[in-house]
């Protein structure tokens, strides 16, 4: 008689696969969830001999399951608007570190703590690598990445600057044209240029550089810090420059623009005026009314973190109130030889083992790893559709293995009652 263990084995199986297709089910609006399958293999029992033409025969004693996967491709992208959310696009996962252990997971439905920093919904910190003055350094530990509100940026003095100028080529000798620029010093606080051209004849014109005198605290209206002649040919390009006292030059730069005895008590500054963009020079003469178009400096005020956001690369950028960007760290990847090896937990979390094999660590975008949404999270890659056909076949699959048994019981029985 056939061993009641063949049909509980499928009984057994198939309700491991309801198991299986209900967790799916219940994880359907699961940040970063990763729908799974079960596989099944036959058990064999036993070879009970040879048919006529030599064959063995074989009687299998059931079914047994002998995987279970994650289904690994991308879940649908939805953008929440919130900062601190990531959806992962492709290979990898984030990395989350909580009381010194290291975990991964792609549920990226981050926030940030009392800290600043970023972290889990249940309180694991989102690792990266970290930046110092806006230049990240992915050959760093990891450590976490903070945003913190009350992180400040402090002033950074100019060193040079530049304005993109045309000098009307048909003005009359005399005739002057201003460009005001503003610079900071190493306190941050604004000190406006001027910079006054004066036609002095056919393509020439000079240039003063000045400044309010109450900046350094002298007398008059304003201080003069810097002034030369320019020079242009006969396409109105600019020729050389000659700063008073100094001789002509091509260079492109005026330097060693001095400014000194600041009111505020700042630094003394030095700066370089670039007339020189790429090989093309900065300032020109044609007949079009005199105009500048833009003016650029490398300084800055004092500011504060004002808000941030997450690019595609994993950096953290953060956009303070003084209008600067600067990188404040960028978000690690991990990838693994075999992601099927990873050990799952709670919250989305996964742990390595000797079969994932251990975690390589890198940036979003890089040697194949996936890039990053921001303000966004990903969603379950569980489709509705097929788990309700899973179902159907699963459960017909355990109503079958119900009624062998059913029937294996009735045989039995009347076995029973004949040896009776």
């Amino acid at each position: 008689m056939a061993s009641f263990s063949v049909p509980l084995s499928g009984l057994q199986t198939s309700s491991d696969e309801l198991d299986v297709i209900g967790n799916n089910l219940a994880n359907l609006d699961t940040d970063g969830y990763k729908d799974q399958t079960i596989s099944f293999g036959d058990v064999f029992s036993q070879v009970m001999g040879t048919s006529g033409d030599g064959n063995p025969m074989q009687i299998g004693n059931g079914v047994q399951v002998a995987s279970t996967t994650s289904d690994l491709s991308n879940g649908s992208v939805d953008s929440t608007g919130t900062a601190s959310n990531m959806a992962l696009q492709g290979n990898g996962f984030f990395v989350v570190s909580q009381d010194g252990v290291t975990s991964y997971t792609r549920n990226g439905d981050f926030t940030v703590n009392s800290q600043g920093q970023l972290t889990t919904t249940d309180g694991q910190l989102v690792m990266g690598f970290p930046a110092a003055n806006g230049t990240v350094s992915t050959t760093s530990a990891l450590a976490p990445i903070s945003v913190n509100s009350n992180a400040s940026l402090a002033a950074t003095a100019t060193t040079s600057f530049s304005a993109d100028v045309n000098l009307d080529s048909s003005s009359s000798v005399g005739t002057s044209f201003s460009t005001p620029i503003t610079v900071y010093d190493s306190l941050g606080t604004a000190q406006d240029l001027t910079i006054t051209y004066t036609n002095t004849g056919t393509n020439t014109w000079s240039y003063d550089i000045s400044l309010p005198a109450s900046a350094t605290g002298a007398s008059g209206t304003t201080t003069t810090v810097a002034s030369g002649t320019l020079a242009f040919n006969s396409s109105g390009a600019l020729q050389s420059v000659t700063p008073t006292g100094g001789t002509a030059s091509t260079t492109g730069t005026v330097a060693g623009i001095n400014i000194t005895g600041l009111a505020d008590g700042a630094a003394n500054m030095s700066l370089t005026w670039n007339l020189d963009s790429s090989g093309t020079p900065t300032i020109t003469q044609q007949d079009s009314t005199s105009t500048t178009t833009t003016t650029t400096q490398n300084g800055y005020a004092a500011g504060t973190l004002s808000s941030y956001s997450v690019l595609s690369d994993g950096v953290v950028q953060g956009e303070y109130s003084n209008g600067q960007t600067l990188a404040l760290g960028q978000v690690a990847i991990a990838t693994f030889a075999n992601p099927q090896g990873l050990t799952q937990g709670t919250d989305g979390d996964l742990t390595a083992t000797s079969s994932s094999g251990a975690a390589v660590i890198g940036q979003a975008g890089v040697g194949g790893d996936g890039t990053i949404t921001g303000g966004a999270v990903e969603e379950s890659n569980v489709n509705l559709s097929t788990e309700f056909a899973n179902l159907i076949v699963a459960q017909e699959a355990y109503d079958g293995d119900a009624k062998v048994l059913t029937t294996l019981d009735q045989v039995e029985q009347s076995t029973i009652q004949m040896i009776q």
